[in-house]
């Protein structure tokens, strides 16, 4: 196998992710596809994460799937079977969309930190995570439009979540570039930074930040946020009553009371 497409490190709870193909401009070959979902399943079991931060090598973020790949795909789905032919396509769409799941079912926070281009299937990625920060010259893009074809990964269920519905389609339908200024504005990115220098040290202010707190807390948040996301306020609201009568009375409540009474500073909490 050729080198890792993704350059993972952990220390001190943050778990670093980076796309590290830039000769490419970090396009998604099916190295990177298959690593991605591997990548993530791993980091959301890895009690030493807390939180990741993904980015991407070189002068871009992403420049969406690698075209060769996806043409190599589409011949590999050739089958004298009509019907054969047509599920093993929707198989290969399926195990794509997975590898993006993964990120946005990562137990632990995602954050990802944006500069230059994030086009195509690199939007799908960021709207799987948890937070985004980027440059205000980067620059957001749903290529597909422009390519023919229906964005099938994630990006037409997730975007419209995240912004104005009537901004959503209109990045969807014209296939326009979003300065980071822009999605800044919208509310795509949470900040949008001059330098990569400032972006670099917020994300990293951030990620410390929730490294800090405890695990087991962190992760019923992330569970809450996104059930929340998807079921009424009634079924969330019941999901956490029995999430809590579970989970509750735990160490860190005890050490995180016991700080606060005794004004001792930030506790420590055990992976």
């Amino acid at each position: 196998m050729n080198p890792s497409f993704f350059r993972t490190t952990t220390e001190q709870g943050v778990a670093s992710v980076v796309m590290n193909r830039p000769e490419k401009v970090n396009a998604l070959d099916q190295q990177a596809w298959t690593e991605m979902k591997e990548v993530f399943d791993r980091l959301s079991e890895d009690p030493a994460c807390r939180v990741v931060v993904l980015s991407g090598e070189g002068k871009h973020f992403c420049a969406g799937i690698d075209l060769a790949f996806l043409m190599q795909a589409g011949q590999q789905t050739q089958h004298d079977c009509e019907g054969r032919r047509r599920e093993a396509l929707r198989n290969m769409v399926l195990n794509l969309q997975a590898a993006i799941n993964a990120i946005d079912q990562c137990k632990k926070p995602v954050i990802a930190m944006v500069h230059g281009a994030c086009v195509g299937a690199g939007v799908d990625i960021v709207t799987a995570c948890d937070m985004r920060y980027s440059t205000a010259d980067a620059f957001f893009q749903v290529k597909e439009i422009d390519m023919g074809m229906v964005a099938d990964v994630g990006t037409l269920q997730r975007l419209p979540r995240l912004i104005a519905d009537g901004i959503a389609r209109e990045l969807c339908y014209t296939g326009r570039k979003m300065p980071g200024s822009e999605a800044e504005k919208y509310g795509l990115v949470n900040a949008a930074y001059s330098t990569t220098v400032e972006l670099k040290t917020r994300v990293e202010e951030v990620a410390r930040n929730i490294s800090a707190k405890s695990p087991l807390s962190i992760r019923g948040t992330k569970e809450m946020l996104q059930y929340g996301r998807d079921h009424s306020i009634e079924d969330g609201l019941r999901y956490i009553a029995t999430w809590n009568a579970a989970m509750l009375l735990s160490e860190d409540l005890a050490k995180a009371v016991q700080a606060a009474m005794t004004k001792s500073g930030q506790p420590e909490f055990r992976d």
